[in-house]
């Protein structure tokens, strides 16, 4: 079946699974599809008595929890405009992405309420409480109308985190949102049986088109989680739930790698050495893998991977384990989803073809390396951003393709290999194309880097890393014993693992690749929502 709109999608799997389990909360409660159109008709009927009807604009500020769906549906099956709202922005941010949004009603969960500035609140008709959809405030009271959305309505201005710009809302239409549901099922297709479990913001157009809109459609069941999901959380999740399906971002299977899965492999001398024979290392690989089914309960079809790049290490670990992953590229524009491989399609380090319908090409082709920008086209890319003309135009070619802003290469069979992003590219003193994503995979395969960032200063390559401690603390014993150590020789250890990681990355990249120094980032990176390292707050070239 074919859906044009949210609202056909919606009304279709209200009626056809009405008594299936649609949402549920880890030891919480259970909600039907049919409860869900009920919660839906009661949340029109609290906006429409406010003033909002359709053409509004009405933002989701949540946590998720089923009642996240709900409030979802509610609004764009009644001709209104979503606005999701990513948890991690600012105070700040949000009082500027309401305004501009110009929402006139917002969903929000009890601890976000408390990150809305007075006034913001005082300029909404309506405030709704999203864990029993009950009023919090209210200052208009007059009736207005709802319509059944047309495909080529807007439905959803969706604020992106970027790693490179400030916040810009992208307007998706019903029809873009709704052609996902096309398009992906040639790659990858949700039964009635998939039990997913939901571990990323729903307010990310990832997790809310291919993890909610999506699985909601072919009538399959979605849990949340009412806490991050920090491996002490996620660990009793996996085994109530059971999942069939995690749509997940590259970080969370890395730090499955790096931090139990190599350290097993690194024990011993004997260990280590047979992890360096490509025969030895698949078979304790195939090992590992068996454990990790268990470890997620044993009935995994696919660990979704998108978002970001994915580390090389870390997917060669997946790929020689056998289990059951897929990777897909998409970006907010797109609503997400243009290219992915799953199952036997899977190739170590590329985001597989353009799915069916969507057209893929690359602009400004680099003769000798054969790389240059990703443009698509596709039923999904957005109409625009929202009052932004000039930035929509920037990203649109002559002849109507969307400009990705990422740098690729085709194979001869079409699978995609994404080199990095346009605007993070260094071009070097000879006019050499450095990519710093590449960089910092080397990088963070030292085993004393947990993540890194590599950028320009004065003319050089420098890397900032930010260490794992861990790591450290277990090769050095005097580290397991800091009060007795003095600063001095801390000091110097440190000196000796920058030195180490400096001569492990500059072994491994081409001459103008080299790094001049590691640089210690006390701390993580700030990441956007969707775990990305927000790039533009430790560039240091020279604007």
């Amino acid at each position: 079946m074919t859906f044009k709109t949210l609202y056909e999608i919606f009304k279709h799997s209200v009626e056809n699974f009405s008594e299936r389990i649609a949402f549920s909360m880890i030891d919480g409660e259970d909600v039907t599809y049919k409860e869900v159109g009920e919660r839906a008709a009661a949340v029109q009927e609290l906006l429409l008595n406010a003033g909002v009807g359709a053409g509004d604009k009405v933002a989701i500020l949540s946590s998720s929890m089923p009642n996240w769906g709900v409030s979802y549906f509610a609004v764009v099956s009644a001709g209104m405009v979503v606005v999701p709202i990513l948890p991690d922005f600012t105070s700040e941010e949000l009082d500027l992405i309401i305004q501009h949004s110009e929402a006139k009603a917002i969903l929000v969960s009890d601890k976000l309420y408390t990150k809305l500035n007075k006034s913001t609140v005082e300029r909404m008709n309506i405030v709704i409480r999203t864990k029993g959809l009950n009023v919090i405030t209210q200052s208009v009271e007059q009736r207005a109308e709802k319509r059944i959305p047309e495909p080529e309505d807007l439905a959803a201005i969706i604020y992106t985190s970027g790693t490179t710009s400030k916040p810009k809302g992208v307007m998706l239409s019903h029809y873009n949102i709704a052609m996902q549901l096309t398009v992906v099922p040639s790659l990858f297709d949700y039964t009635q049986d998939d039990v997913l479990l939901s571990i990323l913001p729903l307010s990310h157009t990832y997790e809310c088109t291919l993890g909610m809109i999506f699985p909601f459609a072919r009538g399959a069941r979605i849990h949340y989680m009412d806490r991050p999901p920090t491996a002490s959380a996620l660990m009793p999740a996996l085994a109530k739930v059971r999942p069939t399906v995690i749509p997940s971002v590259p970080l969370i299977m890395e730090k499955v790698y790096r931090g139990k899965v190599l350290p097993t492999f690194q024990k011993s001398a004997v260990l280590r050495k047979l992890y360096g024979w490509d025969w030895s290392r698949k078979l304790l690989h195939k090992v590992a893998g068996k454990q990790l089914k268990a470890l997620f309960g044993g009935r995994m079809r696919l660990f979704a991977i998108g978002g970001a790049k994915f580390d090389t290490e870390a997917e060669r670990f997946l790929l020689e384990a056998g289990f059951p992953y897929g990777i897909g590229y998409g970006l907010t524009e797109t609503a997400p989803l243009l290219a992915g491989a799953v199952g036997n399609m899977v190739r170590l380090g590329s985001t597989g073809p353009a799915l069916k319908g969507v057209e893929a090409r690359l602009d400004n082709v680099n003769a000798e390396t054969g790389q240059g920008e990703i443009v698509v086209k596709s039923p999904c890319v957005m109409m625009g951003y929202y009052k932004n003309e000039e930035a929509t135009k920037a990203v649109f070619t002559e002849d109507g393709w969307f400009r990705t802003g990422d740098l690729g290469a085709f194979d001869s069979d079409g699978w995609i290999y994404i080199k990095g992003r346009l605007k993070n590219m260094i071009v070097g003193p000879s006019g050499e194309n450095i990519y710093p994503e590449d960089i910092e995979e080397v990088l963070n395969g030292n085993r004393f880097v947990a993540e890194s960032v590599v950028t320009e200063e004065d003319g050089k390559l420098i890397a900032l890393v930010h260490f794992d401690t861990e790591a450290i603390e277990e090769y050095y014993d005097e580290f397991k014993h800091k009060m007795s150590v003095s600063a001095e020789q801390l000091n110097l250890k440190m000196e000796e693992i920058k030195r180490e990681v400096l001569e492990y990355v500059n072994s491994k990249v081409n001459r103008f690749s080299k790094i001049s120094k590691v640089i210690d980032n006390e701390g993580e990176f700030e990441k956007t929502p969707t775990k990305k390292i927000r790039r533009f707050v430790y560039d240091r070239r020279k604007k």
